[in-house]
């Protein structure tokens, strides 16, 4: 019998000895069928896992080849099916396999209190390993890896529970090389300190527990657990040292226990409730949903720390089988097992797949945690803040493993319900349900469900005929149910025969993707016309999802019969209304399906000029629209457009626009790529600037404002307009000015005013030069940025334009203000402050306020300074916006410092909303402050985390003056600590920053 050995390098053995296996490819396909063992593995999947993404011309023959040299080497273990191939393993057959038996005993035996068998049962597993699982083997392989090598790591920490509970000594060498390797592990952290606790080393114990919050801080920027926090107390406790414990801030902010600004409280989650509404006919499939109900109620049920493995349910089948009512049904009656919270993603895997970016995305907002920019840094702060939490996970139509395995938590106290055409086969260990078409009983049970009990009871042959013409597809069904249901006057006899003329429907009903087609088209053709082209149009658009005025414009119609005609889609099951409208009102969808099928009926039928005009007309609304709530509440950002001439008056004006903005972004994201795919440069042109000066540009996103931007430069660009693609690359300088990107931005600026040079365009280059001059300022070249905003500036005066003034001097006298010329920055602030209230701008005036404020805290007037700032934030507060609500609490505490009624909470508060919007600068000035805040309270031990934190972020950004003050306040924190040289240093380094700036600090070398 072969025994195949996976923990470690991949190995096969018999009797006679280890056999062998030439070529690390050869082991990789091996190891990729193990894991699937039992399974069918397609060539597709096997390519995937030996190559990746870079797979060579020959891999498919290569594959072949690579089973013949392993069928030599193994004997005919390896089968060949019409699908792929298939590994016969016998039971136990690998040493994964024992592995995973001796720690399923280990597991009862701790469950059962015979602690010192559990640890010998684990200790048997464990010397199964020979290494890192596959043999530290990389590629799409290194994901199944890194799994088994988890399961390691829990397995170990099991082991140093059962010896601790026993009583028997622990492998402290081995817990603190764990501990060392995966510093956040909490576990582990826990089992050290009691380890280390009970050999009578306290105060290594303690430093254990210290340098793991430090780990936790710096790379989660989270504390400690409770558990871990109560094991920290009990051993101070037990040491005699309990008044040295402090669970309030974190080092970072300098938090202190028990002081009169009050104690942390750990941060607060959010439960998320993003499931869709369960279908309200839902009829059928009994027994697949029990089956997935007893998974996933088990796995919402299993609390014990034994369970190390995240439950996986996979429901996989062809297209409109059912999949995600069946998913959605069973999360519904199950939710309750999972008491934090439900999230549910549509991953669109078949049409425009979402990419692991945007999920995370809106996961972590859900979660109301900040959004980082990078995948990596996504998928570790959503592992890490579903950690130790029950909730459940729905991610339907997923199009590949690649595109699920970064959604996975990494927690096995939640679950995963996966929905997909495909049997996503790698991804290992799930529990998986293949649907296919109903029976007979369950299909006519679904057509009475939507068409209406007692009428498919009064011609009962009629109804399993029609069941049979829709192929028992449940999509079919319900399209025929629904055309049942809104035409009473209809037999069900009539529609028998409305299906029976296979010219009506188009094609044979079916399993696979031409049966969905058939089913999409069928509802399709009992449309009236002018149902049929706001389907079409409303495909060639490829929005997600809409909100009724959309087809108004699209159809060039009157409201009235948008709606009427919106209503007769979604009778047609062919539109279903959107959860999730953020309260700006009722939204639609096309399932992905529908749309698809829309799209092609669109090329099909309708000419390429029509398609044009209707994407122009819809994309002009979005225009009106924003301007429409810029009108309402200017933000007193640059303009980069100064003639908008594509809007098209006419939709309805949402009250909330914040709301508005949220419902409609990825709408909005989408028809501006789709028009720019359609040469239609102008009007993508005009919108993608539109939102970058206002929402996507206030509320800090940069994703959409990204993908806005880039879409329409592209057409810009095939267009030859010069003057517009400068506007849009000055519209990227801005993105990345607000992501604190600042070389990037200068580059983008630098390429606009190359264009724009070129042309007659005076407003245009005063918009760029105030984007160049604002870099130069947070960069301290302070010449250049006044020079630039001050030509910036005169060239709104001649234009008028009273936003891109208000902009320009606003930003020049903060550059007057950093170079000590108080007067001159009054001056120009009145002027900018005139400019905003023309403007109608109370966001304009806020910031100028908050500017101003500024200006008369240098001056040493914080009585002034202090009623400016008030000012402000009660302005901001108004606007709801939050990040110039950070940055002018900011302002007003540090006020209040000199003042000497600071407190702490809001200064935290600004810290966690710079943070949830990504603004690194705004960050780093709210630890600085915090630095002073305790300075000022004579705790310099308390200031020096948040000081260095702020360097630390500072230091990618190129900010030397904001740099400098930190390290002159750091260096008081080094004088105080005695460390004179260190202090020296800093004030040195901080003052040759200041004078190389001309910054109003070099004065101070008179009293250093």
């Amino acid at each position: 019998m072969t025994q195949f050995r996976l923990l470690g390098p991949v190995e096969a053995w018999r009797d006679e000895g280890q056999l062998t296996i030439a070529g690390r490819k050869p082991r990789a396909l091996l190891a990729a069928l193990l894991l699937e063992r039992g399974q069918v593995v397609s060539a597709e999947t096997l390519i995937d896992r030996v190559w990746g993404d870079s797979p060579p011309d020959s891999a498919r023959t290569l594959v072949q080849t690579y089973v013949w040299a392993l069928r030599r080497a193994l004997g005919d273990v390896i089968e060949s099916r019409p699908a792929g191939y298939r590994i016969r393993v016998a039971p136990a057959g690998t040493d994964r396999d024992r592995f995973a038996e001796l720690a399923a005993q280990g597991s009862e035996a701790a469950a059962d209190g015979r602690h010192v068998e559990a640890a010998a049962l684990f200790t048997q597993g464990l010397g199964l390993w020979r290494g890192p699982a596959l043999g530290g083997i990389g590629g799409a392989l290194g994901v199944a890896a890194a799994g088994l090598d988890e399961e390691r790591l829990a397995v170990m920490e099991q082991r140093a529970q059962a010896q601790l509970d026993a009583g028997t000594p622990v492998d402290l060498a081995e817990l603190q090389a764990l501990v060392a390797a995966h510093p956040t592990r909490e576990r582990a952290r826990g089992h050290l300190m009691l380890a280390l606790h009970r050999a009578g080393r306290h105060a290594e114990a303690l430093e254990v527990f210290a340098q793991g919050r430090q780990a936790l801080a710096d790379e989660l920027g989270v504390e400690p657990g409770p558990e871990l926090q109560a094991l920290h107390v009990s051993i101070l406790r037990a040491s005699g040292d309990a008044t040295c414990h402090t669970s309030a801030l974190t080092a970072e902010c300098g938090g202190e226990a028990g002081s009169e600004h009050g104690d942390s409280v750990p941060e607060a989650v959010p439960v998320p409730a993003l499931l869709p509404p369960a279908t309200a006919d839902f009829t059928a499939r009994a027994r697949p949903l029990a089956e997935l109900v007893r998974h996933l109620v088990g796995a919402g049920g299993d609390t014990s720390s034994t369970r190390t493995a995240l439950p996986v349910c996979v429901v996989s089948g062809t297209g409109g089988v059912g999949k995600s009512a069946l998913a959605v049904e069973a999360a519904h009656r199950t939710a309750g097992a999972y008491p934090d919270g439900h999230l549910y993603a549509d991953l669109s895997g078949a049409t425009a797949p979402a990419t692991p970016e945007e999920v995370l995305a809106r996961f972590l907002r859900a979660l109301g945690r900040p959004v980082p920019d990078g995948l990596h840094e996504r998928v570790d702060l959503y592992r890490t803040t579903l950690a130790g939490r029950r909730m459940l996970l729905v991610l339907d139509d997923a199009g590949s493993e690649a595109q699920v395995r970064p959604l996975l938590p990494g927690a096995a106290s939640c679950a995963v319900l996966v929905t997909s055409r495909s049997r996503l086969p790698a991804l290992t260990g799930a529990h998986r349900i293949e649907l296919d078409v109903l029976g007979p009983a369950e299909a006519v049970a679904l057509l009475a469900g939507v068409a209406g009990a007692e009428r498919v009871a009064a011609e009962p042959a009629a109804a399993q005929r029609i069941a049979r013409l829709c192929g028992h597809l449940p999509l079919a069904l319900r399209t025929a149910g629904a055309r049942l249901a809104t035409r009473r006057h209809w037999t069900l006899r009539t529609m028998v025969e409305r299906l029976s003329d296979e010219h009506r429907r188009l094609d044979e009903l079916a399993v696979g993707d031409i049966a969905v087609r058939a089913s999409v088209a069928l509802s399709y053709e009992a449309l009236d016309d002018q149902a049929r082209r706001a389907f079409r149009l409303l495909g060639a658009l490829g929005v997600p999802d809409f909100a009724p005025w959309l087809v108004t414009a699209l159809l060039d119609t009157d409201p009235r019969t948008a709606d009427d005609t919106v209503e007769r889609l979604t009778d047609a099951h062919l539109l279903s209304v959107a959860s999730g409208g953020h309260g700006a009102g009722l939204r639609y969808r096309l399932h992905d399906l529908h749309r698809v099928y829309a799209a092609e009926r669109a090329a099909a039928e309708d000419a390429p000029q029509l398609l044009r005009d209707a994407a122009t007309r819809a994309l002009g609304s979005w225009l009106w629209l924003i301007r429409r709530h810029a009108a309402v509440a200017p933000s007193g950002e640059l303009e980069m457009c100064a003639h908008y001439t594509t809007a098209r008056a006419g939709a309805p004006v949402a009250e909330d626009a914040a709301a508005w903005y949220e419902s409609e972004a990825a709408a909005l994201v989408a028809a501006v790529e789709r028009a720019a795919a359609l040469d239609l440069a102008l009007p993508a042109r005009e919108v993608a600037l539109a939102l970058g000066s206002s929402s996507f540009g206030v509320a800090n996103r940069f994703e959409e404002w990204w993908r806005t931007h880039a879409a329409a430069i592209a057409a810009t660009r095939r267009a030859g307009d010069r003057s517009g693609e400068a506007m849009l690359l000055a519209g990227l300088g801005q993105l990345r000015y607000s992501q604190d990107r600042y070389g990037e931005a200068l580059t983008y600026f630098e390429q606009a005013r190359a264009l724009v040079e070129k042309t007659d365009d005076p407003r245009g280059l005063a918009v760029v030069l105030a984007g160049t001059g604002s870099v130069h300022r947070e960069q301290g070249r302070f010449a250049a940025a006044r020079a630039a905003l001050s030509r910036a500036a005169e060239g709104f005066r001649v234009s008028g334009d009273d936003a891109g003034l208000g902009y320009a001097s606003r930003l020049a006298a903060s550059v007057d203000l950093e170079q000590g010329r108080h007067e001159q920055a009054l001056t120009t602030l009145e002027e900018a402050h005139s400019a905003y209230r023309r403007l109608g701008s109370r966001r304009g005036v806020a910031l100028t306020l908050r500017t101003t404020g500024l200006v008369h805290r240098a001056l040493g007037d914080h009585p002034a300074a202090e009623r400016l700032f008030e000012q402000a934030l009660g302005m901001l507060q108004d606007l709801g916006d939050e990040l110039m609500i950070a940055y002018t609490r900011q302002a007003l505490s540090k006020t209040r410092i000199r003042l000497g009624t600071a407190t702490l909470p809001p200064l935290l508060d600004a810290l966690a909303v710079c943070r949830a919007h990504h603004d690194t600068l705004g960050e780093g000035m709210v630890l600085r402050t915090l630095g002073e805040f305790h300075l000022a309270a004579g705790r310099p031990e308390r200031a020096a985390g948040p000081l260095v934190h702020a360097l630390r972020v500072w230091e990618p950004l190129g900010v030397p003056l904001f740099r400098a003050r930190a390290m002159r306040d750091l260096a008081e924190v080094r004088e105080a600590e005695e460390a004179y040289a260190e202090a020296a240093e800093l004030r040195a380094d901080a003052l040759a920053v200041f004078t190389e700036l001309e910054a109003r600090e070099q004065a101070e070398s008179l009293v250093w």
